[in-house]
């Protein structure tokens, strides 16, 4: 919950905006200033306080206690100018507060940090538990001094400026860093103390199988876990789930454990881990839940290495076991994100993709989108283009490097996903990676902007590019679309080398629409060289147009009124027309 504070009728105003806003994320506290902060200070995890940054420095310096506890707080100015991130940037997410107030309100959100005002994600920022000198080795980025990444198990990390690293390491080389006076940053599930001047990611790689007996006491649980990770040298913080079978899911030894490990119950039918082979099967869960392992089965049956096979509890009263347990290291899901840039216009480009271009490690695409977006990367990311043609290429690249665990961004122009990368990297994509796709402006939907509402009815888009189609199909496409009465637009419409296909393609439209149907050209739409025309079918000179164009062709009831191509929602104006 967030607490809105204000002193005046101006601040009041702001922070009713704000409430209306987020009607189920904000709470208004009344009342004299200094109780509404303290009130709000304890029950809430932010505040925002339209009031002075100095006046709130003082209201709130009593009350702080450490970082990791601290709600974030954000001032705003009685004038509504800027959203400052006062206390609690990271830990209590006043940053990213700041960003969300000023969208809403207007405002410049002002963000001192170090990390955020260099673009650099700060290590106690990226979603992962994290020990050490988290200081030290943060400044050590910032200032730019050798920092060595140590990645003893591969996870989807965002950019960082590292010097060196980056690799997965054996486990063998327990205890080697970089050179030496390095500042490590050290990706590790082993129950490693970070040495000096370096910090220990905790990344969720180990899922823990548990069987119990009903009514196993959740100490003899929690006993039995902690204790199989302490003897394996395994870090309890990097425990992401409890696996079980479904007939367990509410037995209150293993669900009191996963609470106070912090953690998930994940279950699995019977049925579904009879089919795991495991290396110790025993009859007793065979008879009791129809499965001849628990706890094995249920932490290998997503894959993964099993790093401490099944063990039983220990009972001081030497009476039998209750619970087993084993434990798995899962491999690392790498992520891909296929991203659609837009148009070409900054503006275009939506928060998502933003947000995606930040998040990845390595950035692949075509070296021109690279160009238009290289300052929005994070320091620190890896970047792979290539030029016009190498479409399958870069999409086996993307996909290679998100099964070696790391966060890719695959770009596009336009929508990713309409005659752009998605196509070729999902085919190439198993169900070992994660992807999410990241949808674009399209450059028939930025085209039809400018020319005015072509796309008001039924439409269809066609590429007339035959390098991977065969012409005769995409003149049926053509002509289907002609005699349906689509509006259609004209992808890749022409080049140098494809110089009929498009006038072959009119000519078909022809036959179906009168001569003064508008067709809109638009080439670059959105970009800084932008042109457009509004012509007619019979008027329209292909020449004119090459593989940065658009070409939209209005249907029947396409009409341009005040200089603009419009296609009614319905068919009224046709019916009035006749």
């Amino acid at each position: 919950m967030i607490g809105l504070i204000s002193a005046t009728a101006a601040g009041a105003s702001a922070r009713d905006r704000l409430a209306a806003a987020w009607p189920d994320r904000t709470r208004v506290y009344d009342g004299p200033v200094r109780d509404a902060v303290r009130r709000a200070f304890g029950e809430c995890e932010q505040l925002v306080c339209f009031l002075a940054t100095g006046a709130v420095v003082r209201l709130v310096a009593p009350l702080l206690g450490d970082k990791a506890s601290d709600p974030g707080v954000v001032c705003v100015d009685e004038g509504g100018r800027f959203a400052v991130s006062l206390v609690g940037g990271h830990a209590g997410g006043a940053n990213e507060l700041a960003r969300d107030v000023g969208e809403v309100l207007g405002a410049e959100p002002v963000v001192t940090t170090a990390t955020d005002a260099v673009d650099v994600p700060g290590l106690d920022t990226l979603g992962l538990p994290v020990e050490g000198d988290v200081t030290g080795v943060t400044r050590a980025l910032l200032d730019g001094e050798p920092v060595a990444l140590e990645a003893e198990v591969s996870w989807p990390l965002p950019a960082l400026p590292v010097t060196h690293g980056g690799h997965e390491r054996d486990e063998r080389d327990e205890g080697d860093g970089g050179d030496e006076g390095d500042y490590v940053i050290r990706l590790s599930d082993r129950a490693v103390e970070p040495a000096e001047r370096e910090v220990v990611l905790r990344p969720p790689s180990l899922v823990v199988g548990v069987g119990a007996s009903k009514g196993a006491p959740v100490d003899e649980v929690l006993g039995l876990v902690e204790g199989a990770l302490r003897d394996a040298g395994l870090s309890v913080r990097s425990v992401a789930e409890v696996a079980t079978v479904d007939a367990k899911a509410g037995e209150p030894g293993i669900v009191g454990a996963a609470e106070r490990l912090g953690v998930p119950v994940v279950t699995y039918t019977a049925e579904e881990l009879a089919e795991v082979t495991v290396p110790n099967p025993s009859d007793a869960p065979l008879a009791a839940v129809g499965t001849p392992s628990v706890a094995e089965a249920a932490a290998l049956v997503r894959g993964g290495e099993l790093l401490v096979p099944k063990r039983k509890s220990e009972r001081a009263d030497g009476r039998p076991a209750m619970a087993t347990c084993a434990v798995v290291r899962r491999p690392a899901r790498g992520r891909l994100a296929v991203v659609g840039l837009g148009p070409g216009a900054r503006d275009l480009l939506t928060p998502r993709a933003r947000a995606e271009l930040r998040r990845a490690s390595v950035l692949v695409g075509l070296d021109q989108y690279v160009d238009q977006i290289r300052d929005l990367l994070r320091p620190g990311t890896r970047v792979l283009q290539s030029g016009l043609g190498a479409e399958e290429e870069r999409a086996r690249t993307a996909v290679a490097e998100a099964r070696r665990g790391q966060a890719v961004a695959l770009i596009g122009s336009g929508d990713a996903g309409v005659y752009a990368m998605a196509s070729p990297a999902l085919a190439e994509a198993s169900d070992d990676i994660d992807v999410v796709g990241v949808p674009g402006v399209t450059a028939a939907l930025a085209a039809g902007a400018i020319l005015g509402a072509p796309l008001g009815h039924d439409h269809v888009s066609i590429s007339l590019s035959d390098l991977h189609t065969p012409w005769e199909v995409i003149e049926r496409r053509v002509r289907a679309a002609a005699e349906a009465d689509l509006v259609v637009t004209f992808y890749n419409p022409r080049s140098r080398g494809r110089d009929w296909q498009l006038p072959k393609a009119l000519a078909i439209l022809a036959g179906h629409r009168e001569p003064t149907t508008p067709v809109g050209v638009v080439r670059n739409a959105s970009r800084a060289d932008e042109s457009s025309r509004l012509t007619d079918l019979e008027s329209l000179d292909p020449a004119i147009v090459d593989m940065m164009t658009v070409v939209t062709v209005g249907n029947t009831a396409t009409r341009e009124i005040a200089g603009r191509m419009v296609t009614p929602r319905g068919y009224r104006w046709q019916e009035e027309d006749r």
